[in-house]
């Protein structure tokens, strides 16, 4: 495809960049603090974003183009640069989905009732996965659509009964293509289902994942090796959250990580679709938690389905991660 991404060389990016909605660059995988400090304030101030990914949707469908647009409109006004993606190879995608799923996806069409596809929904979440890729390579944050956690290997998950908006796996398919140590930090209301399933016993990648149980996919009751789940039976609110989320990272020796990717879902956001309470406060504490790990740090979008709060809550995450 056309302008698709080499993921696999990462180099210090230049300071005083002054693009805006530019191709991406390379950046830094040296444990020096200065390059460490430098790679956090580039992060909080770069998003990659592509107005195509707003250019479908589904009638009356909870995952619709304003989620996204509404949190970029916001993002925009507060002086954020934006990166433009470009398409996942298949290359890309073949480190973390296999032929066959790559091959349904491209034929598109329906899927199931809470994942309805379309002729070319593969288009679409492919740039998404390719959008997840330039972040984890800058470092930045991909606000693009459609979402990823919840897409395995071969498509559902640990047995979910749907793909959950999900088609490629955008998470996956970035920290395979970066194959360094990685933590993966699964804030999403939802569990990370396809996550799990796709990094199960892989010795470079721990996952954690703070969610609701009893709702949707119906997995991540348990802990399993290398995938550590921190189950809420009812909303926490966010005295409990905090101190859950400290004692799920005092679990990860962190001389072993190279790269912290969160995988941002906002649903659990009080009020939206998986809500554990949360305020757009409370995503700053969750910044501030992931800037003291003090690692190249990048993230993705996944759930959240107001845009006025899509766009709050991410734009203080982002400001508090370089302390």
């Amino acid at each position: 495809m056309e302008g698709t991404l080499n993921c696999l060389n990462v180099h210090l990016p230049k300071r005083g960049s002054e693009r805006n909605k530019t191709r991406a660059g390379k950046c830094c995988f040296d444990d020096r603090s200065d390059l460490f400090s430098n790679c956090l304030l580039l992060f909080m101030k770069r998003v990659v974003f592509s107005e195509r990914c707003l250019d479908y949707s589904y009638f009356g469908h909870v995952e619709d183009p304003e989620r996204v647009r509404r949190a970029y409109e916001i993002l925009k006004s507060r002086g954020y640069e934006f990166l433009e993606p470009e398409h996942a190879s298949q290359d890309d995608l073949l480190r973390a989905h296999s032929k066959v799923w790559i091959e349904r996806v491209k034929r598109g069409g329906f899927f199931d009732g809470d994942t309805p596809g379309g002729s070319d929904i593969y288009e679409y979440a492919s740039l998404s996965a390719g959008g997840a890729i330039v972040a984890a390579r800058e470092p930045a944050f991909s606000l693009m659509r459609p979402p990823g956690h919840h897409a395995g290997r071969s498509g559902r998950a640990l047995g979910a009964p749907t793909l959950g908006f999900c088609y490629l796996n955008n998470m996956a398919v970035a920290v395979k293509c970066l194959n360094k140590p990685t933590l993966i930090l699964d804030i999403d209301g939802h569990h990370g289902n396809g996550t799990e399933e796709i990094f199960q016993g892989d010795p470079n990648v721990k996952v954690i994942s703070l969610h609701r149980v009893g709702i949707y996919p119906g997995t991540g009751y348990e802990s399993e090796g290398n995938c550590l789940n921190f189950p809420f039976f009812t909303p926490p609110g966010e005295e409990l959250y905090l101190r859950t989320l400290d004692k799920a990272l005092n679990h990860v020796d962190m001389k072993e990580v190279e790269v912290v990717a969160v995988s941002a879902g906002f649903d659990c956001h009080n009020g939206d679709l998986a809500s554990l309470g949360l305020s757009s406060n409370c995503f700053r504490e969750i910044g501030k938690k992931v800037q003291a790990l003090g690692r190249h740090t990048f993230g993705v979008l996944e759930g959240g389905y107001d845009g006025e709060h899509v766009g709050e809550d991410l734009d203080r995450f982002l400001n508090e991660l370089p302390g």
